[in-house]
């Protein structure tokens, strides 16, 4: 057993308040961490880095109470989850002496109208960031008032997520912009670093660990025990006939020539990387050879994976993902790759071995001994088990609704699977709740309870496997030994890919800490006692005694409202614009914003302005974000027909090139009746297939993605334009509104609706629902025997006698028409 020691509970000391006027007496703790960091953030835009259950939120507290003291304005705090936007609102509402009513929540269920009017009034507004995006795009806000943002879980601050594009507006709009990002786990690369940094244009970094002496007295011993455990003889067994599968897809591999005649295995990284590559070279035509060898990745993915779940999770989890291998063999859109795999003759006799089984694997029985053991000592106790897995999160709970005092719940995200229903977010919460008040002590759960929920502090955290991801590791150890001692126990099973998680974990979480180390030792020296140049500022004025301020800033003693603490500067205006960056390769926030240095960068058009409707679902896209960007009327509508509205008769379906495959395969997702609806709905309906990947994303062959261009530019008159990414899309969209509303004088409509069909187009529709028979077709066939009824009587050799109709089609007319319903 291997033990890790943070640190022991220190001797209670008396408890001194912060005095702040928007802040409730003798309410907030006075931690001179807290206080320090607060300080910094102060000064100019931040990321803050505190381990979990360190008060973060606290931080952000004391900046909102200064920055609202100090200045007129409104300030916002933005969170990933409905859940911890409302705990955040309470916890405002409960140590601050704003009118509750100046305290507002904004989420997806209020309505926009009622948004905007609790916007006027609001001092504080907590939100999920979806919903300010929206607002934003929908210029039903604006961010010119604002005196400051807080980013909580700020490490989500890359890539396409709504953090990025409200910063952004709010550098823009802003007078006087001051950011405060804070997260317990930035990421592990000074890359993902500094694109956090560079997201929120924060130019300082403040870092505390529980080492650093002004936290030391607020850490609580954790023990972290990894528990070695020895995967049964007849588990291997199963391992080695699904061995022998992924030996004989490699050779074949091998004798293509893709991949090194001396590699005898791919991590699941390389075998990503081939799969890019393979379907990169498709671009250039068809190759059945390579062909051949996508499908073989995929067989091997897959077989690695069933290997992985046998090892790691133990045969009851085997069995499900056999159970799902097979249904999707079965089904239309199942891929090749699953076919064949269930037709093997090596993974035939791994599931008929799986059946005759009655080994369970150690771990289930270790979690009841572990759990029950916690529960039986400390009745009072709570206990999380994090799974990687829904399937293992059914099974564990299953396994300790037997244990003695163990009261467990299965606690899943909202998404719902193969045979696995969901929960919802009042069930989340409901389970939360009965969680922290005793009903249920152990809750099981998977990657759902890591981040962006109100989980309450536990005794015990239990890992039935180990993470390789440095972040939701320490997210997850950061449930236990926040109020009082905790335990952590990490469950590796010997020779399995459970070891190589675990060394990649320890050496991850070694490394983010040592980035974190250095950034705090080179970038953000903190000076002990009184701030240079400055006299009086050392002194830390609270409800108790003096204590010494640490602050690492230059500030005046007055400004956070709490003699001693520094915040605000003298002059407004100067407060969240830095100099210059203090991260490595990040430039910090320029002079002039891109998007004030370039509004119109997307196109440049001579200052028309002008309006596009884009549907709701649109947001997540970044084409809403780059229209609006460019200086366009963005109107968000959730529209029944087509995705952008650019005038009375344009609308424009867009479909990325992976969304444009799926819908062809899935029976649930009809492109053509989407296309349908946009063709008679609107008189020059377009179609953009958005991305580089048509042919190679998924496996379907060419030649039947070339049919049904073809079947959408013929049968239903729609062109296809094909972009490049999301700003491409952007830019052909506005040069088509502006051909319309500029050149043509046209405004945009939304008549677009699915409105009731004239008795000639339900007719024309009736017949065009049957397999590979368009509107095209359709309205020769009833030009021809001039009613449905006919149509549907005609023989095959009188079907052929139509323009365009031939005997496979009139073949599947009298299958359709003529074959018994088995439903």
């Amino acid at each position: 057993m291997e033990t890790h020691l943070l640190q022991q509970d220190t001797d209670k000391q008396t408890t001194d308040f912060i005095t702040h006027p928007l802040i409730k007496p003798d309410a907030i703790e006075q931690r001179l961490y807290q206080l320090n960091l607060a300080a910094a953030a102060l000064k100019q835009s931040t990321l803050v880095v505190l381990p979990t259950g360190l008060g973060k939120t606290i931080v952000a507290l004391i900046v909102i109470a200064n920055r609202l003291q100090a200045m007129s304005g409104k300030v916002i705090i933005l969170s990933p989850t409905k859940p911890l936007v409302e705990q955040h609102a309470s916890f405002l509402k409960k140590f601050m002496t704003l009118p509750p009513d100046e305290i507002v929540v904004f989420t997806g269920s209020i309505p926009s109208a009622k948004r905007i009017a609790l916007w006027k009034d609001a001092r504080i507004v907590v939100s999920t960031p979806q919903v300010i995006e929206n607002d934003l795009l929908s210029h039903r806000i604006d961010l010119s008032d604002v005196v400051h943002i807080t980013f909580d879980e700020a490490h989500r601050s890359v890539g396409n997520y709504a953090y990025v594009y409200i910063a952004e507006k709010y550098q823009f709009q802003a007078k006087d912009p001051l950011v405060l990002g804070i997260t317990a786990s930035p990421g592990a690369s000074s890359e993902k670093i500094e694109e956090v940094c560079r997201n929120l244009s924060t130019s300082k970094v403040q870092v505390r660990t529980d080492d650093d002496p002004d936290v030391k007295p607020y850490v609580h011993y954790r023990d972290l025990e990894w528990r070695h455990i020895t995967v049964p003889v007849e588990i291997k067994g199963l391992k080695d006939s699904m061995q022998r599968v992924l030996d004989n897809r490699i050779e074949q591999l091998t004798k293509l020539d893709f991949i090194d005649p001396n590699r005898k295995y791919l991590n699941k990284r390389e075998l990503l990387d081939l799969q890019s590559r393979l379907q990169s070279r498709l671009r250039s035509g068809p190759d059945q050879q390579v062909f051949k060898a996508i499908s073989l990745v995929a067989e091997i993915l897959k077989v690695s994976h069933a290997i992985e779940i046998t090892e790691t999770q133990g045969p009851e989890a085997l069995a499900k993902y056999f159970e799902r291998l097979e249904h999707e063999a079965g089904s239309k859109s199942g891929s090749k790759a699953s076919r064949r795999l269930v037709e093997d003759v090596y993974m035939r006799q791994a599931m008929y071995a799986l059946k005759e089984m009655d080994v369970t694997h150690p771990k289930l029985e270790i979690v009841k001994d572990i759990v029950s053991g916690q529960l039986r000592n400390n009745p009072d106790s709570r206990v999380i088990i994090f799974t990687n897995y829904r399937d293992m999160s059914e099974l564990v709970t299953r396994n300790l609704e037997g244990a003695d005092n163990v009261r467990p719940v299965r606690f899943v995200g909202q998404a719902s699977k193969y045979k696995d229903t969901g929960l919802t977010q009042k069930q989340q919460v409901e389970i939360l709740d009965k969680f922290r008040s005793g009903e249920y002590n152990a809750l099981v759960a998977t990657s759902v309870a890591e981040e962006g929920l109100d989980i309450p502090a536990t005794d015990l955290v239990l890992f039935y496997e180990p993470v390789p991801s440095e972040i939701r590791s320490i997210q997850r150890k950061g449930r236990t030994g926040r109020s009082h001692a905790g335990k952590v126990v990490v469950l590796v099973a010997k020779g399995t890919k459970d070891e190589a998680y675990y060394w990649s974990s320890r050496r991850k979480e070694k490394t983010m800490n040592s980035k974190m180390r250095q950034l705090s030792d080179t970038r953000n020296a903190r000076t002990f006692g009184e701030i240079p140049g400055i006299p009086g500022t050392g002194m830390l004025r609270t409800s108790g005694t003096l204590g010494t301020l640490d602050t690492g800033v230059m500030g005046t003693s007055e400004q956070l409202g709490i003699t001693g603490v520094p915040g605000t500067p003298e002059k407004p205006g100067m407060t969240g614009v830095p100099e210059q960056s203090e991260m490595p390769g990040v430039q910090g926030v320029p002079e002039q914003p891109a998007e004030k240095a370039g509004q119109k960068q997307l196109l440049d058009y001579s200052g028309e302005k002008l309006q596009i409707y884009v549907d709701q679902r649109e947001i997540r896209s970044g084409v809403a974000r780059a229209l609006e960007s460019a200086g366009n009327d963005v109107i968000l509508t959730t529209l029944e027909v087509g995705d952008y509205i650019v005038s009375d008769r344009v609308a424009i379906e867009r479909k990325t090139d992976v969304d444009f495959l799926d819908s062809i395969i899935d029976k649930d997702r009809n492109i053509f009746g989407q296309l349908s609806d946009l063709a008679r709905t609107y008189d020059r309906p377009v179609l953009i297939i958005e991305g580089a990947n048509l042919y190679t994303a998924r496996q379907i062959h060419p030649n039947a993605i070339r049919g049904v261009l073809a079947s959408i530019a013929t049968d239903f008159g729609i062109p296809i334009i094909s972009t490049r990414d999301a700003q491409d899309t952007a830019a052909l969209i506005q040069v088509i509104a502006k051909r319309e509303q500029v050149d043509e004088k046209r405004t945009p409509s939304l008549h677009g609706r699915k409105t009731a069909m004239t008795l000639s187009e339900q007719q024309k529709y009736i017949i065009s629902s049957i397999s590979n028979i368009g509107p095209v077709a359709a309205r020769k066939l009833l030009q021809h025997f001039g009613s449905v009824e006919s149509v549907m009587r005609a023989g095959p050799d009188e079907l052929m006698e139509v323009e365009s109709i031939g005997p496979k089609t009139a073949q599947r007319i009298r299958e359709v028409v003529g074959s018994v319903y088995k439903g």
